[in-house]
């Protein structure tokens, strides 16, 4: 094990820096949303799973090259048995700013105090339909939408923050509750954030047609609430806007298919069996555990991190550049978003 300090900044080929780190703490999930997963999802094994130390190990190496913010996904996070405990690891972490999570919310009620004393700092919910059995046909439970609602206003009470509802739009399915959304926004004072459909589903349902871009999200909202646009800051995957009125709440659009951001795109994925993924639209994979697992040590795995990130992948931006729609890579239950 190397001695503690900083480390040179984390860099890949295109001058992008690594800020942030998406951790999937496990592919397994009590839901079934047509755009994240396939009908009959093949688990990984447990004994693949990195464990909790490991995932403090690798974290420790990151926080040196400068990544200051964290967010745990899955699968379902809250699934992960214990998961508390991993907050707490990352959250003591030297250079750790912030632990958050990204959750479908089903467990939060229960959850949500102790991972605030965790150390976890936010937490963002899907939720794809204010409409209780839309919602639930969506996710592919049944009686499980105000359980999930009343686990939102748990977050808020018990003072997680933010707290940010994500939204998944598909015209066709929910394109028409996007006001709905934006008077969530207003009346509880949370962010609501519309993302655009992309490519990852688990039954390779996606087609260009099914997307709803962020400019119609945008004009939809503002034909009844005039919004003003806030600075982004950089490596942001949202832009975000207020409400003029002053009403509380922000409203959020992340547009990967139709203004991606990868100019400055400042993540990296590591996935629950131990891979790293640079770019979510590329299909470059480079597993750490055999270092992990075969005695290597931080400096060596420092080297392979480095190595992995140089070569990250331009990004879907390219591609539209050179008017090719991206194809399917990996479902997202796989990785986490």
């Amino acid at each position: 094990m190397s001695g503690l300090g900083e480390l040179a900044p984390l860099i890949d080929r295109f001058g992008r820096v690594a800020r942030k780190l998406r951790i999937s703490v496990t592919d397994r999930c009590n839901f079934r949303c047509s755009f994240c997963m396939p009908r009959n999802p093949v688990w990984l094994d447990r004994s693949e799973l990195l464990t909790f130390e490991e995932i403090g190990r690798v974290a420790r190496i990151f926080a040196r090259m400068g990544v200051s913010k964290v967010r745990l996904t899955g699968g379902e996070p809250l699934m992960r048995r214990g998961i508390e405990r991993l907050v707490e690891i990352l959250s003591s972490i030297e250079g750790i700013e912030s632990v958050s999570m990204t959750t479908n919310g089903y467990l939060l009620e229960e959850m949500a105090e102790r991972l605030k004393r965790a150390g976890l700092s936010g937490v963002t919910v899907s939720l794809h339909s204010l409409k209780p059995e839309r919602y639930e046909q969506i996710v592919g439970v049944p009686g499980v939408f105000e359980k999930v609602v009343r686990g939102i206003r748990r977050a808020i009470e018990v003072g997680l923050s933010p707290v940010k509802v994500n939204v998944v739009i598909t015209r066709g399915c929910n394109d028409d509750e996007v006001l709905d959304f934006a008077e969530l926004a207003r009346r509880t004072g949370i962010s609501v954030r519309f993302i655009e459909y992309m490519p990852f589903d688990g039954e390779r349902l996606w087609r260009p047609d099914l997307v709803v871009s962020g400019d119609e999200i945008v004009r939809t909202i503002q034909e009844r609430y005039a919004l003003v646009p806030l600075e982004r800051e950089p490596g942001s995957t949202s832009v975000n806007y207020r409400f003029a009125d002053g009403a509380p709440g922000t409203i959020g659009v992340i547009t990967s298919m139709t203004r991606p951001f990868c100019s400055d795109c400042d993540r990296v994925r590591l996935k629950a069996d131990g891979k790293l993924v640079p770019c979510m639209f590329s299909t470059a994979e480079y597993d750490l555990k055999p270092l992990l697992r075969g005695g290597a040590t931080d400096e060596e795995i420092e080297a392979f991190i480095r190595s992995a990130f140089w070569n990250k992948f331009e990004g879907v931006e390219s591609l539209l550049r050179r008017h090719r729609v991206p194809s399917h890579v990996r479902p997202m239950y796989t990785f986490g978003g």
